[in-house]
């Protein structure tokens, strides 16, 4: 308990330290977040297909 009030203490006397710890915490858990939300989403998951083991990939032009 001692521990938790002299950090707490430590961080009032440092306002600049304490405000870039946060916003470095945040930024860091923020694109954490993100990055995990799009890779779950592009290859965790399986797609919404009844048989998605079916599916195949055709080779193709692009009409020019």
């Amino acid at each position: 308990m001692n521990d938790l009030k002299f950090a707490f203490r430590q961080l009032l006397k440092n306002p600049g330290f304490t405000v870039v710890a946060v916003l470095t915490l945040a930024l860091g858990i923020g694109a954490n977040s993100a990055m995990f939300t799009v890779i779950n989403a592009l290859m965790l998951r399986s797609l919404p297909v009844r048989k998605p083991h079916e599916l195949v990939l055709t080779p193709g032009r692009q009409p020019e």
